[in-house]
Formats: C-alpha cells, structure tokens, sequence
C-alpha cells in the first residue's frame, strides 16, 4: 500500500509539473503574441522626466503608420541593429524572432541626407546643442551656440535624448539620432540630416540601445 501511494503521489507530482510547463508555455506564447502586434499609440501622453514637463503629442494628427509599433522585418542582421530607412521615414531596432520595433522619423533636406554604417559611441539624456559650423554659416543667428551650446531644455533641438554616431575609425560624424519638440516634422524631410524622433518615441529607443561599436546603426536610402 505504501508503495502504491508513493507512486500515486509521484504521478500526481509529475502531472502538476506537466500542467505547470503547459501554463508556463502558454503565457508566454501570449505575451509574445501580444507584444509582437501592439501599436503604441497611447504612449504619446504627458511625462514627467528629470524636472521637465514634456507635452502630450496630438498623435491623432500624426500618420498611424507613424505610431511606434512592432513589426515584422526580415534581415540578416543581428538583434539590436538600428536599420534607418530614409526614404520611407522609418527607423528600426531590430528584434530577435523577425521582429523590429519601428518609429517614425524625420530625415535631412535634400542634400544634407546621408547614409552608410555607424555605431552608437554614447548617448545623452537632455543633451546640450552644439550646432556644427556649416549650419551656423548657414544660419547666423545660431553661431553663439558653436561653443557654449545650448542648454538642456523643451526647445532644445536635440530634444529629450541623443545618441552620438562614429564611424567605424571612431571618428565623430557629427549626425545624432535625437528627439524633437517639432513632432509635425515626422515623416518629413526638414532636418540638416541628422534622424529625429519624437521624444515620447527617443526616450523608447535611448532605453533600449546599449553604446559601443556592436550598437551598430545602418542608414540606406
């Protein structure tokens, strides 16, 4: 009878850790299937970051295909690339599975766009502005802001975040990938080529990337 009970309860031990995995399978089944269909429009409210109120985004005036969202993207290349797209305005940091979470963006002008491979060296949170000098030739009511720079704040061009892009010598590039107080500008071309982002949209992405030269950033037109 002891023996008979000991296998009872072994078969009931086995059956709950049967009935476990199968729970367990089934979770996260439905998590990756939620998470690999969401489109993120209502993450565009009002936030509270480091001091600064950021305003809510009218994201119901913006192109939906322009919300952030997952989406399915076949590549070759491995989980954690940034793929910018600058002629369908989209930026995506791959995923693994065939997967990528993609953003709307703003591109550069004609004849400021750019594209070729870079990395992220470093990023910043509120960034200071320093403008290159070919842009304050351009526009000279920015020069004083060669040097100094512009201080961290809601008008700030860079916007909420930042990421530095090198090239593969570890040379500066002076284009960023950054966010944007101007969200009307998505899906345009109004930029002096740098990627902008709204900064509901940076702050996602500055989460995710993790500097250095395998966050490796791909710009094609």
């Amino acid at each position: 009878m002891r023996i008979r009970n000991s296998m009872i309860a072994l078969g009931l031990l086995a059956t709950l850790a049967l009935a476990g995995c199968s729970s367990t399978t089934s979770e996260t089944t439905e998590v990756t299937r939620v998470e690999t269909s969401k489109i993120f429009t209502d993450s565009y409210g009002q936030v509270s970051d480091a001091g600064y109120a950021l305003p809510a985004i009218p994201i119901n005036r913006v192109d939906k295909k322009f919300h952030r969202q997952i989406v399915d993207y076949s590549t070759s290349e491995k989980s954690g690339t940034i793929i910018v797209n600058t002629r369908e305005r989209f930026l995506y940091y791959i995923l693994p599975g065939g997967k990528a979470v993609r953003y709307g963006i703003g591109v550069g002008k004609q004849g400021f766009s750019w594209e070729g491979e870079a990395y992220v060296a470093w990023k910043q949170a509120w960034p200071m502005w320093h403008p290159p000098k070919e842009m304050a030739e351009r526009k000279p009511d920015i020069a004083r802001y060669v040097e100094k720079g512009m201080g961290p704040g809601l008008s700030n061009p860079l916007g909420a975040r930042a990421m530095y892009l090198f090239n593969e010598k570890g040379q500066d590039t002076l284009f960023r990938l950054h966010g944007t107080p101007e969200w009307a500008s998505i899906g345009t071309a109004a930029s002096s080529g740098c990627i902008r982002l709204m900064n509901q949209d940076v702050m996602d992405l500055y989460n995710r990337v993790r500097p250095g030269r395998s966050s490796k950033v791909i710009v094609i037109q």
